[in-house]
């Protein structure tokens, strides 16, 4: 009786122990995935700065010549 008991308590351990790192496996997953939109947002902002410096610098050109 108490090794059927012991086997139980084992097996409840294990499964508590498999439950944590299933949990940890999905949170890094999504952190990884957090990142990687991260990054593409940073890049699209970077590249509307980029067109919207090449605009003023257009315009400044233009303004220039004609004073």
């Amino acid at each position: 009786m108490r090794t059927i008991l012991a086997a139980l308590a084992v097996a409840a351990l294990a499964g508590c122990g498999v439950e944590t790192a299933g949990t940890a496996a999905t949170a890094a997953a999504l952190r990884k995935q957090e990142l990687e939109q991260g990054k593409k947002t940073m890049e699209q902002m970077q590249k509307s700065i980029d067109q919207t410096m090449e605009q003023g610098a257009r315009r400044a050109g233009a303004a220039g010549e004609e004073k």
